[in-house]
């Protein structure tokens, strides 16, 4: 059989069809992924699955609450029966603020620049800025049972991480 190359011998545009189509990439609609959004396909999204979904039961929701806003409201919450008065300062659970609605697996408290009121708050979680404020002003951050079963295990994780570098070295 003979070759191809061959075969064209003679022939103007060697299989190519007329003299204009092999100039540039103009009779293939452009190079690459060129047109997608007028000819090639403007119906279609690529298909294909794309990216990582986190399971279900990792994923988590907080909802934060700052100790501005505490301090500054924290007259309002005590008319509304959310903040108790104790002898120099409110107590307050951070969970009663967050809007019952919105469905959070925890809730942390952030820090502020300045406290004006001394506060005992209860939470999930706090900020380390958040806790030295607290106990700056003579308040205390006090953890929910399930913010101390949280950090119990966040720290069992870092140490688990400490000796498995240890054991790389």
């Amino acid at each position: 059989m003979t070759s191809k190359k061959r075969r064209q011998r003679g022939s103007r545009t060697h299989g190519g069809g007329t003299h204009k189509n092999r100039r540039g990439a103009g009779h293939r609609g452009g190079r690459g992924r060129a047109g997608r959004a007028k000819h090639e396909f403007h119906n279609y999204e690529p298909l294909g699955k794309h990216g990582f979904d986190r399971p279900e039961k990792a994923k988590e929701t907080v909802a934060t609450v700052s100790l501005q806003k505490l301090d500054e409201d924290v007259a309002v919450y005590a008319a509304e029966g959310l903040a108790e008065e104790t002898g120099d300062g409110y107590a307050l659970d951070a969970r009663a603020i967050v809007d019952p609605a919105a469905e959070v697996d925890y809730v942390k408290v952030l820090g502020a620049n300045q406290l004006h009121t001394s506060l005992e708050v209860t939470a999930d979680a706090f900020s380390e800025s958040a806790v030295e404020l607290l106990e700056s002003e003579g308040g205390e951050a006090v953890l929910t049972e399930r913010g101390e079963e949280r950090a119990e295990a966040m720290a069992d994780d870092e140490e688990s991480e400490a000796d498995d570098e240890d054991a790389d070295q």
